[in-house]
């Protein structure tokens, strides 16, 4: 053990013991060991003054960090709905019965464990699969025998063959931010032109909204981080992509960095920051090198760093900070606490960030896609950004098109085009139901097609999700289901006790062995989970259900073991003893099942 705690403690001081540290203190310490032993958390509670058991509770909260051995080559299936449809099940079965492993466990000699993750964020070219932390893409049952080969075989990942880890970005259609050519640094001259002022009155006029899901008008939270209190002020960007179908934001960061980059310089010219922080999700552990070397470009032209373009004052810079494997943490309290190095836990607001965020400072946090779009206001004006989509929706909207289709990639529309005409560009035929942004978001049907994609009608953080005639609209719900039910974070009960109720009875339904009464249920989950959670997760988990509930009963109702279910235990004959007993015969002594229901 003295090596796990040379090697922690190694980690702790290239991070000159900062606690806030601690997760990618975490991840570099299980780079170098292969999981984190007991003596590597005593090691680094010791060096950063913390109390052991926050130490394990950080390790213990993010899936792609292990307390326990895992093999050395650890493969994880992504399970969501779309590579489920590509078949990631048989090939999963087909893999561990070639290395004579079962899911979950580690083999004998410690060379391989194979498992299931929530979305990679390749449901454009899955199925896909992480191998320590790296995706591979395009499997079929040819590559999953070669992988297995080169397993058994011990070959190191720098020696598979490239192509596995090959992922391309799909672009379909363009539109003002893909079909632009764009010059690092220009964006930025552009606003700094106009001051600090002048800019922000830019960004107010082109009416943008967070593209991360929320819509809030970005102008807004720019102007009340600038008139917060405090002088070090920060700016976040979200890239923590873990809805299931989302992967526009990873199409971005690997082809157009330099706007992302820029983006966020541009929100510090608006509010006085002077640090700025990427969260960038595990799962896309592999643009880490590129984004750094993106980063180092633009220091070397005085794009970053102090007196940025030679403007006084202006002193910012970005650093990137690895997620563990958390979807909660896209919820950007959740990944603020993430940042500074705890479980990501939503935060109780008010205080919002924008006065009090990272460490306590006025923080700004922009999704991927809100910033890259920041460069075009910049460049054209806000008039000009806000003439394109719908009053209430401004610009366009890159949309991440997966499942039934024949194109499946990333689309850039202007807002207000209709489901039905996205369905028509991708290739969709017989489509039945697409879930558009993601688990959490709307499930269409058919009669829908006509609606729009805009804040004001159909809204999304990108995920559109196109199921055709031979799919079952109830196993997609249940698979999100399941999905909410492994990823809460469990702080609040309502959310951690009420996505586990539901999850069983949508197992329950799926056994056969459903009743009326369960159906109920779920709609009685539905409003406990919306009005009780802590936070979006919580309240937003029963919608596929309640959607497909409405929308598609029949897909239910023929689980059922029959729509005229009655309980056959009698609770209120049951307590007629107890009546006789206590002289009791009023109504408040009796029970009535159908009441409760």
């Amino acid at each position: 053990m003295q090596d796990a705690e040379r090697i922690a403690a190694q980690a702790v001081e290239r991070h000159r013991r900062e606690p806030s540290q601690l997760l990618q203190i975490l991840v570099e310490t299980q780079d170098g060991i292969g999981y984190l032993p007991a003596a590597a958390l005593t090691r680094i509670a010791d060096l950063l003054e913390l109390p052991r058991a926050r130490v394990e509770g950080v390790a213990g909260f993010y899936s792609f960090l292990y307390t326990e051995p895992v093999g050395r080559y650890r493969i994880l299936f992504s399970d969501n709905i779309i590579d489920r449809m590509l078949g990631t099940r048989v090939l999963m079965e087909s893999l561990c019965r070639r290395l004579e492993v079962s899911p979950g466990q580690v083999s004998p000699g410690g060379e391989v464990s194979v498992d299931v993750t929530s979305c990679t964020g390749m449901g454009d070219q899955g199925p896909a699969v992480l191998v320590n932390g790296l995706a591979v893409t395009r499997l079929d049952e040819t590559r999953v025998e070669r992988i297995a080969s080169l397993v058994r075989a011990g070959t190191p990942l720098a020696e598979w063959p490239a192509e596995y880890f090959r992922v391309d970005d799909n672009i379909r259609r363009r539109g003002a931010l893909l079909g632009d050519d764009f010059v690092p640094g220009a964006a930025l001259q552009a606003a700094m032109v106009r001051g600090r002022t002048g800019w922000l009155e830019e960004v107010r006029l082109s009416g943008l909204r967070g593209r991360g899901g929320a819509g809030f008008t970005t102008a807004v939270k720019w102007m009340a981080c600038r008139d917060a209190p405090g002088a070090d002020k920060v700016v976040v960007c979200n890239a923590d992509e873990g809805e299931p179908g989302t992967f526009k934001d990873r199409v971005l960061l690997a082809s157009q960095a330099e706007r992302v980059f820029e983006g966020m310089t541009l929100a510090a010219w608006a509010t006085g920051a002077r640090q700025g922080l990427l969260y960038l999700r595990g799962e896309y552990r592999y643009l880490l090198k590129h984004l750094r070397a993106v980063l180092a470009l633009r220091r070397a032209a005085g794009l970053l760093g102090p007196r940025i373009l030679g403007e006084a004052g202006f002193d910012f810079d970005i650093d990137i900070h690895l997620g563990a494997g958390a979807y909660v943490c896209g919820e950007e309290t959740a990944l603020l606490e993430s940042l500074e190095g705890k479980r990501g836990t939503p935060r109780i607001r008010p205080p919002f960030p924008v006065t009090h965020g990272y460490l306590g400072r006025p923080t700004v946090v922009n999704n991927v896609e809100t910033l890259a779009k920041t460069t075009l206001i910049a460049l054209q004006g806000g008039a000009a950004f806000a003439a394109t989509g719908t009053p209430q929706s401004t610009g366009t909207k890159l949309l991440s098109i997966s499942g039934d289709c024949a194109y499946p990639g990333v689309y850039e529309y202007p807002f207000g085009v209709t489901i039905a005409h996205v369905l028509e560009d991708c290739g969709a035929h017989d489509p039945q139901v697409v879930q558009v942004g993601g688990a959490s978001g709307v499930t269409i049907a058919g009669h829908e097609f006509h609606r729009r994609i805009a804040f004001e009608d159909v809204p999304t953080a990108g995920a559109f999700m196109v199921f055709d005639g031979r799919r079952d609209p109830f196993e997609m719900a249940r698979n999100f289901v399941h999905f909410f039910a492994h990823e809460s974070c469990g702080f609040c009960t309502p959310c951690r006790v009420g996505t586990a109720l539901l999850k069983g009875y949508m197992d329950k339904l799926a056994s056969g062995k459903g009743a009326k009464m369960d159906l109920a249920d779920i709609e009685w989950l539905d409003r406990l989970l919306k009005n009780a959670s802590h936070c979006g997760l919580g309240s937003s988990a029963p919608n596929p259900v309640i959607d497909t509930l409405i929308k598609f009963r029949p897909a239910y109702e023929r689980r059922l073991v029959s729509l005229d279910f009655k309980p056959a235990f009698d609770l209120d004959a049951a307590l007629e003893t107890a009546r006789r007993m206590t002289g009791r015969d009023d109504p408040g002594a009796h029970l009535d099942w159908r009441e409760e229901v």
